[in-house]
C-alpha cells in the first residue's frame, strides 16, 4: 500500500439540526470526537468546525454493502481487506445562531451527509436550514442519514422516512438515498459507507492551477514560557480549492491584517504540511490539511487567520473592499438599498451595506475585506431579530 492511499482524496460535510447526532456519527467512523474546543465540552453541542477522517475498506469476498467497513481486517473472512480511499469530514454546527460558521464550513467540502434523527419530527428547523444552505452553496451530492434508528419501532421509522421524502422533495436533495442507521451503536454505517462510495466523487485535480487554500482555522501551538528562539510559527489549517501546494512555496496570506487604516498582506512560507496525521511534501484538493508557516505565532491566536485566503506570493488574489454581485433570495423579497447583509464568501464572513440595487444586482461595502474571485457564489443573510437568517445566494461580477 501506497502512503499516498491513505491521504484523503474528497471532503464531506456533516450538517443537520442540533443534537440530532452529527458528532456520534462521525465519531463512530473516524474514532475522533469533533466537539475538542474547552466550550464546545462545557455546553455539549458544536461551536466551531471540527475535523477529522477515515479510510473505508472492502472485503473482495464479502457481498453488497456489509463489504465495507473502517477496518483493515474482514471480520468474516479474517482477511485483509482492500483500500478504498480515506475522506476527509467536516462537522458543522446545526444551532441556529451559528449557521454563519456551518455555511463557512460549506465552501470547503464536496458533498454531505444530511443527518435527520428518527425519532423527531421531520423536519426540524435547522434542518431545513441545512437544507437550503447546501442548495445555495451549490452542494449536489447529499447522503441523508435517518439516525437513531434505534429509538423507534418499525412503524415509527417509516412514518419519518415519508416525512423526510416529502420534506425533500422538489430540492437538490430530492434523489438522495436514505439510510437508517444508529451512530451509538454502528449499525448500519456499513450501509453509508458504501453510499459515500457510490454517491460522494473524489473531485478532479488540474496540477496546473495556482493553489487557492481557504483558511479555516489559526492556531499558536507554543507553550508559555518558552524561548523566542525555539518558537514555532503560526498553524493554519483549511482545503485546497484548486492547485497544488507544496513545502517551501513561498505564499501570501489575504487579506492579512489591519495597521491603522490599511491591510496589510502577511508573507510567509509553508514550513510542513500535515494531511491526515501524515507530514507529506505537497497537498492537492481533497481533504482538510493544516501547514506550519513562518508567520509569527501572535497571529494563529483565536483563529485570527479564519476566512482568510492563502495563495502563492507570485500569484495573489485580488482582495475586494466592495463587492457587485447578481442575487437570487429565497423569499423573493427583493434588498433594499442601505440594507445590512451577512455575507458568507468561500470561507470568510462579512457584513455589508447595500449602496445600490437595481434589476437583481445588488453593490455592498463590505465591513471587512476579502480575497476571492469573480463568478464565486455567496451567501446572503439577512437580519430576523436579534439573529441571522440565510436568505439567498449571488454570484460576484
Amino acid at each position: 500500500m501506497k502512503k499516498d492511499d491513505l491521504l484523503p482524496k474528497v471532503t464531506i460535510g456533516m450538517v443537520g439540526h442540533i443534537d440530532h447526532g452529527k458528532t456520534t456519527l462521525l465519531q463512530k467512523l473516524t474514532g475522533k470526537w469533533a466537539d475538542t474546543h474547552s466550550e464546545e465540552m462545557k455546553r455539549g453541542i458544536t461551536i466551531k468546525l471540527g475535523y477529522a477522517s477515515c479510510t473505508i475498506y472492502k472485503c473482495p469476498k464479502c457481498k453488497d454493502f456489509s463489504a465495507y467497513s473502517i477496518s483493515k481486517k474482514c471480520m468474516t473472512h479474517s482477511s485483509d481487506n482492500e483500500v478504498l480511499r480515506t475522506i476527509s469530514f467536516v462537522d458543522a454546527p446545526g444551532h441556529e445562531a451559528l449557521m454563519a460558521t456551518m455555511l463557512s464550513g460549506a465552501s470547503m467540502i464536496h458533498g454531505a451527509i444530511l443527518v435527520i434523527a428518527a425519532n423527531e419530527p421531520c423536519p426540524q428547523q435547522q434542518t431545513k436550514d441545512h437544507l437550503n444552505a447546501l442548495e445555495i452553496t451549490g452542494i449536489k451530492k447529499i447522503i441523508i442519514v435517518q439516525n437513531k434508528a434505534d429509538l423507534v419501532n418499525d412503524a415509527e421509522l417509516e412514518k419519518n422516512y415519508e416525512q423526510i421524502k416529502a420534506f425533500i422533495k422538489g430540492t437538490v436533495a430530492e434523489n438522495a438515498p436514505i439510510i437508517p442507521l444508529s451512530g451509538q451503536s454502528g449499525a448500519n454505517v456499513d450501509a453509508l459507507l458504501m453510499a459515500i462510495e457510490e454517491f460522494i466523487p473524489s473531485p478532479k485535480i488540474n496540477k496546473t492551477d495556482a493553489p487557492i487554500m481557504l483558511v479555516a482555522r489559526s492556531f499558536d501551538i507554543n507553550k508559555p514560557g518558552k524561548e523566542i528562539s525555539e518558537l514555532n510559527g503560526t498553524i493554519i489549517g483549511g482545503s485546497l480549492k484548486q492547485g497544488v501546494l507544496k513545502k517551501n512555496d513561498e505564499i501570501i496570506i489575504l487579506p492579512g491584517f489591519k495597521e491603522k487604516n490599511e491591510w496589510i498582506p502577511i508573507n510567509a512560507r509553508v514550513e510542513s504540511i500535515n494531511y491526515s496525521n501524515s507530514i507529506v511534501d505537497e497537498v492537492f484538493p481533497g481533504g482538510s490539511f493544516g501547514i506550519s508557516t513562518s508567520i509569527d505565532p501572535y497571529f494563529g491566536k483565536n483563529d485570527k487567520l479564519s476566512g482568510s485566503v492563502a495563495c502563492l506570493k507570485k500569484k495573489p488574489l485580488n482582495v475586494f473592499f466592495s463587492l457587485e454581485f447578481n442575487y437570487s433570495m429565497s423569499d423573493e423579497s427583493d434588498l433594499k438599498l442601505n440594507e445590512l447583509l451577512l455575507l458568507n464568501i468561500w470561507a470568510a464572513k462579512t457584513t455589508g451595506i447595500i449602496k445600490s440595487v437595481k434589476k437583481g444586482v445588488a453593490s455592498v461595502d463590505l465591513s471587512l475585506p476579502v480575497a476571492c474571485m469573480k463568478n464565486e457564489r455567496i451567501a446572503i443573510s439577512r437580519k430576523a431579530g436579534n439573529r441571522w437568517k440565510l436568505a439567498g445566494w449571488g454570484e460576484i461580477i
